[in-house]
């Protein structure tokens, strides 16, 4: 399986998780407001700090964007590229975002795909401080409830990255739910598969999901060979495939540091993590 060495040495815990409740539910995000302002509030007002949540077409303007890019230092396995920001309204065409705080303040986790106001498609990752909702929108959410993603230094790659920690529980939410981080060079799918043997779990939901994986190889044939890439999960579950083992079905899109764009179902066993993934778990089963 495809590797990339990291900066720091790799850690024991592989998986990152905290077992916590949540509950699904759909809001608008408000015109005029900053992303992260707009994604807090919809959280709020449901009794949440943060969670996860998907979105498919949207309108941002002002918009500023960073996509995947190689390290010009060495001092991380890959990096961003400087920040775009096109004119007018772009015009979202799918995206995930893990809400949760840095600094004791609100920020997000943002990844998609887009088309901007000259009909250029791209795609990376969003600027929680310069990223405007132009046109109300809804949005897909999962909040979490004892449970809350904060960004730390992770000296295994040299990021600060968001992990899930243990908070105070509010009663908000109603399902069995798990927050985790995968960490980089191992599997996407069979990190998940693995998780959910070893806690019990026969059938679970993926909400949210935002991370990198190194390259990207689909179950219809296609293939990203750039190894740095910014990924946002569109649909995930965990089920008994037809012989009776749990299988991840995972379905993402993502944009590779030379802008190439790619969407599909990931190949089981061969999709390792670049350097983190972000999801909540919903457990069904």
């Amino acid at each position: 399986m495809r590797n990339i060495k990291q900066p720091g040495a790799p850690l024991p815990e592989r998986i990152q998780w905290v077992e916590a409740r949540g509950r699904a539910f759909s809001f608008t995000l408000q015109a005029g407001l900053p992303l992260l302002e707009a994604a807090r509030r919809g959280f709020a007002a449901e009794g949440f700090a943060g969670g996860v949540l998907n979105f498919g077409r949207g309108a941002l303007g002002p918009f500023a964007y960073v996509m995947p890019a190689l390290s010009k230092t060495g001092e991380n396995a890959a990096f961003y590229s400087d920040t775009f920001r096109p004119g007018g309204v772009t015009r979202t065409r799918l995206g995930s975002m893990t809400l949760g705080s840095r600094d004791g303040a609100p920020f997000f986790h943002c990844h998609g795909l887009w088309t901007e106001a000259d009909g250029k498609a791209s795609g990376g990752h969003m600027m929680p401080d310069e990223t405007i909702v132009a046109e109300p929108f809804e949005v897909e959410a999962f909040g979490l409830d004892g449970a809350a993603f904060t960004a730390e230094v992770d000296p295994e790659t040299n990021f600060r990255l968001f992990g899930p920690l243990a908070s105070a529980s509010t009663g908000a939410g109603t399902s069995r739910a798990f927050a985790l981080r995968l960490r980089p060079n191992q599997d996407f799918a069979g990190c998940l598969e693995g998780f959910c043997r070893a806690h019990g779990i026969a059938r679970a939901k993926i909400h949210g999901g935002v991370g990198s994986t190194i390259g990207a190889r689909f179950t219809l044939g296609g293939v990203t060979e750039p190894f740095a890439t910014e990924l946002a999960v569109t649909a995930g579950t965990i089920a008994p495939g037809a012989s009776g083992a749990l299988e991840a079905a995972l379905d993402i899109a993502l944009i590779d540091y030379t802008g190439g764009i790619a969407e599909g179902r990931l190949i089981r066993g061969d999709n390792p993590v670049l350097m983190t993934m972000e999801l909540v778990l919903e457990v069904l089963g």
